[in-house]
Order: structure tokens, then C-alpha cells, then sequence
């Protein structure tokens, strides 16, 4: 398996390059049928960064004040992909002044200079997809004060890359990747004079990605949610390059377009940023509202799970439950063993979270951050839900396997709220238990009150208790119920080892207490966030005890004091760190 897998990467790496300088040959394009719009929203902190010469991609940092962008060593391949793929652009003109242009435009003429012949690991069809877009919106930008040689290479590279996305784009894996090189080849045939023919064929593909790889819930199979606001984003931009020339959106797409925005705002959290599970991060800033009005698909109440996650809303406090089997085969390379966990928002103020992936602190954090316990959830004995298992021998590649298969759910109205009850059986196989949680969530949104149930369903998993427990010469078998905190909130224990007292940056406290079956402690804890040089320190909080019987039931809140106002003026906004 893994000799075809690699002689098939070899022989895809080999046609990119060789159509790479095919494209050499093509005609430029003179033009652009219209003005571009800027579609894409960059982030005017990051750009300063550039500006100042510190190079921040794929977590790590390079300081290059007098190093040009193409002259750096790449510390790592995902260093590499984020320089190729220009989304670095977007930053620079958020800036938007002489200096960030100047740089904008010595890094991309610069690229054409050692890139454009076909040459570097920027001709992949989903970068060149994601360079292409950039160079189209931010044209105005990159043009101005630019004489008439140095546009005619502009144009001709563009022309050039254009034509190696309409021969290579379905080499590219399917899924996002695949979105992003279909989206560069459409927009690049509605925007260049010349190569509109290069757009139909283009919008068809895009049309049967959008029927195979959208489910009819507007979910993918990565379950993703961060991946499924980058794919939304560009079919909303596409729609978008389509309206401003009078012309409508294929029938495949927009129905795609329909049937994700629902899903994408219940995998929102009342400050607006994404809930982090499977490898998705919240978000570039902004993004998913852009989207959203872009799609033009106004809100809808929704009912049941949003793909697979289960959302509690109310008065600003949002619950969202990872309340499905984790992903499968090709789709669990960047899935966790999350199933039950949940994270908490009030406001503006993320509480409970999800470590995150570790993906851009190397393979150890990785492998970290995608395991049960870095996950606000219960965790048995120190085992996971599922299993990380080496799907391409010798390579980073792991999927998931030993899976929960059977998670039932049910919502219901409570006296006070809304409930929500879930249970999987990850654990049945190995200890003969069925993790099971309920949430209730009051109206007012100042409760959340939870009970976690380890039982045995069967006389078959009672058995496998029964041996278990003898494996532990009868001291029971170990469950930790932990509930990481995000880096900005104040924790301590209170009330003499009962509760834990929270506070937030917006001058909310939230108390955590129990039913005393469990012992409670503050640990250490870790939020692994893209963007940052290292992990950032946190705490957590954890309910540890030991399961002796066929049921082992536990119960706590997390609750607003009695003091918290039900409205907080929370204007304080935090910036990009470098750190």
C-alpha cells in the first residue's frame, strides 16, 4: 500500500511539474474583463508583522527585514505551502499603505522571478488555485505604480497558471483542495480576457464536487468545521465573481450554498467564532459573516445535529456537542477522538474549550491534541474513544480506527430549557461501558447542567466490566471528566475543594460545582492554536474517580454567579500575538 501510494504521489508530483512548464508556452491574457473586487478579508495585525519582516506561517517564525520572502530556507513543508499559496496577500492589504504594497509587489513579482517557469513546490493545483484568487482580487492593489513591462508579467503568469489549473486541477485531492483549484480555474476564466472558455468546463466540475463531496445536510466528511467555512467561502465567492457579470450561479452550487449556511451558523459560537473540533481552528476573523452575506441565505431554525455537532443557544451562552462518530478512512487523517466532547461560549468569551490541533507544533502535539483527554469530555482509564493507527507506513498519515459506531441522541424541552442526552459505546469493546451525557441548558442561559453515565447495556458488557475489574484487582476502573478552560480564564479552586470560581476577561464569574462522587482538581492544561510560535499555557478542570458498579453516575454545573450582570458591555478586543 504505501509503494503505490508513493509511486502515485511521485507520478502526480511529475505531471505538475511537466504541465508546469508547458504552461510556459501559453498566450497572455492583456486584461481583466472588469475591476476585480478584493473578496477575501485579511487581518491588518498579521499584515503589520509582514511589513516589519517577520515571517509567521505553519507556527513558525522567521525574521527576513532584509531576506526576500523567496530567498528563506523553509523551516517545514507547511512553511512552504502558506508562502505559495498567497494568502499572506489578503494581510498585506488589509494594511493597505506604500510600504505593505511595495512588499506585496517585490514578493510577487519576486515569486515570478524563481517560480514562474514551473519551478518550486508552488505548482500543486489547490496553491496555485489559492495564489491565483489572491493575485485576481488584490490586482488593483498589486498594479498600481506598476509600468507596463512588469504588468505584462503579471498577466502572462496569471495566463500561465490559469492553463496549468484547467489540466491539473483534478489531481488534486478531493475535498478542499480540489474546491480550492476549481475556484482559481472559475474565477480566473470570468476575470482575464481571453480565457473564458477555460470558465464552463470549470464551473461543471465545480457543480459535481458540489453534489459528491456536500452531503444534504451541507456537511463534509472530514466534519471539519473550520475546512467547511474555507469551502463555503469559495463557492460564495464564485456566486459572487458570477453576479457581478449579470450572470447566476449553477443550480448544483447554489443549492450547496442553501444547504451549508444553516449548518455553518449552528457550528457557531455566540462570539462568532467556529467551534474547534477535528482540526479546525475558529476562523480568520470575519469570515464566516462575509460568507454568510455573500450567500445571501437568510437564518432558519434548525433542528437535530448540524454535521454531527449539536448546538444549545440561549441568552448568548452557546453549548456545542460533538454528538457523532468521528470520521472514516481518507476523512479521519486530521479527526479526533471527540465524541461527547463540548465546548462553552458566553458572549464574547470562550470558557470550555478543546485543546486543538497541534498540527503546526510538529507530530508529538499533533498526535496530542487529536486524543480523548484533550478533549472536554470523560476519559477512561487513560484511553482514547478511538485509536490513531498508521494508515501509509512510515509516513504522518494516521486515521482512526476502534471508533464509537453507535451514538444515539435525542433532544427534548426541559422545565427550565432545552436538553440534549447522547451516548457512545468507544469504550464497550475494551471495559463493556457506554459513556453517556446530558446537558440541559437554562433559558436564561446562566446554567448548564450536566451528568455523565458510565453503564454496562448488555449481559455481554457486563462480562467485559466484570473482567476489566479484575485486571484492576478491584479497585475499579479510572475515569477523568475534564473540562479544559481557555488561556484568558481566571480559575481557583473555592468553597473548600467543592467548586471552582471562573473568571472572565469580561468581568463574568462562573462557578463549576459537583455531586462529590468524583475528586475535584485544577491541572494544567494546554490551548494549541495556529498562529502562535508554541502552545499557549492554560488550566484545566477535572473529576476524577474510579467506576465499581454496572452504572457509575456524576453530576455537575457550570453556572453565572448570582452577581453577574445578564448583559456585559464587553468591548475589550484581543489582537494577534507573536508569542
Amino acid at each position: 500500500m504505501s509503494n503505490s501510494d508513493t509511486m502515485a504521489n511521485r507520478w502526480s508530483r511529475y505531471q505538475n511539474r511537466l504541465y508546469a512548464r508547458l504552461s510556459q508556452r501559453r498566450k497572455a491574457v492583456t486584461g481583466f474583463v472588469g475591476d476585480p473586487e478584493p473578496r477575501t478579508v485579511g487581518s491588518f495585525a498579521r499584515g503589520r508583522q509582514l511589513v516589519a519582516g517577520n515571517l509567521l506561517f505553519s507556527g513558525y517564525l522567521v525574521e527576513a527585514q532584509d531576506t526576500g520572502l523567496w530567498d528563506v530556507t523553509a523551516p517545514s513543508t507547511g512553511f512552504d505551502d502558506e508562502r505559495h499559496g498567497f494568502a499572506w496577500l489578503d494581510d498585506l492589504a488589509a494594511v493597505g499603505d506604500i510600504r505593505a504594497r511595495e512588499k506585496a509587489q517585490r514578493w510577487v513579482w519576486g515569486w515570478i522571478e524563481a517560480h514562474g517557469r514551473g519551478h518550486g513546490p508552488g505548482w500543486a493545483p489547490d496553491l496555485t488555485g489559492r495564489r491565483v484568487m489572491r493575485w485576481i482580487n488584490h490586482a488593483i492593489f498589486l498594479l498600481r505604480g506598476v509600468d507596463e513591462q512588469q504588468s505584462k508579467v503579471f498577466f502572462s503568469s496569471l495566463s500561465q497558471q490559469a492553463w496549468f489549473l484547467s489540466k491539473r486541477w483534478h489531481a488534486a485531492t478531493p475535498g478542499l483542495p480540489r474546491f480550492e483549484a476549481l475556484a482559481g480555474l472559475v474565477q480566473a476564466g470570468l476575470a482575464l480576457e481571453g480565457l473564458e472558455q477555460m470558465a464552463e468546463p470549470a464551473l461543471r466540475a465545480l457543480a459535481r464536487e458540489c453534489d459528491s463531496q456536500i452531503d444534504q445536510k451541507g456537511g463534509i466528511s472530514t466534519r471539519n468545521p473550520e475546512e467547511l467555512l474555507e469551502v463555503f467561502t469559495l463557492l460564495a465567492w464564485t456566486s459572487a465573481a458570477l453576479s457581478d457579470l449579470g450572470r447566476g450561479t449553477p443550480g448544483a452550487q447554489a443549492n450547496a450554498i442553501k444547504r451549508m449556511a444553516p449548518t455553518m451558523r449552528n457550528l457557531r459560537h455566540s462570539d462568532g467564532a467556529l467551534a474547534r473540533f477535528h482540526g479546525g481552528g475558529r476562523g480568520v476573523e470575519g469570515r464566516l459573516d462575509q460568507a454568510l452575506a455573500q450567500s445571501g441565505v437568510r437564518p432558519q431554525s434548525e433542528n437535530g445535529l448540524s454535521m454531527g455537532f449539536a448546538r444549545l443557544y440561549a441568552a448568548r451562552t452557546s453549548v456545542i456537542i460533538d454528538a457523532s462518530s468521528p470520521p472514516k478512512g481518507d476523512a479521519s487523517y486530521n479527526a479526533h477522538a471527540s465524541t461527547l466532547a463540548f465546548e462553552l461560549t458566553s458572549g464574547r468569551r470562550p470558557l470550555i474549550v478543546n485543546c486543538g490541533s497541534g498540527e503546526t507544533f510538529g507530530l508529538e502535539w499533533r498526535r496530542a491534541g487529536r486524543a480523548t483527554p484533550s478533549h472536554s469530555t470523560l476519559c477512561l482509564d487513560g484511553f482514547s474513544s478511538a485509536r490513531l493507527t498508521s494508515a501509509v507506513p512510515g509516513t504522518e498519515r494516521e486515521g482512526l480506527v476502534d471508533a464509537p459506531k453507535d451514538v444515539p441522541v435525542e433532544f427534548e424541552d426541559a422545565f427550565e430549557g432545552t436538553r440534549f442526552m447522547a451516548g457512545h459505546d468507544g469504550y464497550t469493546k475494551v471495559f463493556g461501558l457506554t459513556h453517556a451525557r446530558t446537558f440541559e441548558l437554562r433559558f436564561d442561559g446562566r446554567e448548564l447542567t450536566g451528568e455523565d453515565i458510565l453503564l454496562t447495556t448488555s449481559d455481554r458488557a457486563k462480562r467485559q466490566f466484570d473482567k476489566a475489574l479484575d485486571a484492576s484487582s478491584l479497585t475499579g476502573i479510572g475515569f477523568d471528566i475534564r473540562f479544559h478552560l481557555h488561556p484568558d480564564v481566571d480559575a481557583a479552586i473555592d468553597l473548600g475543594g467543592a467548586a471552582v470560581s471562573m473568571a472572565l476577561k469580561s468581568g463574568e464569574i462562573w462557578v463549576f460545582r459537583h455531586d462529590g462522587v468524583g475528586k475535584l482538581s485544577i491541572e494544567p492544561s494546554v490551548y494549541l492554536e495556529k498562529g502562535r510560535l508554541k502552545p499557549r499555557a492554560t488550566k484545566q478542570i477535572v473529576l476524577s474517580g474510579r467506576a465499581m458498579e454496572y452504572a457509575t453516575r456524576i453530576r455537575w454545573t457550570l453556572s453565572k454567579a448570582q452577581d453577574t450582570a445578564f448583559a456585559v458591555r464587553d468591548l475589550h478586543r484581543d489582537e494577534p500575538e507573536f508569542d
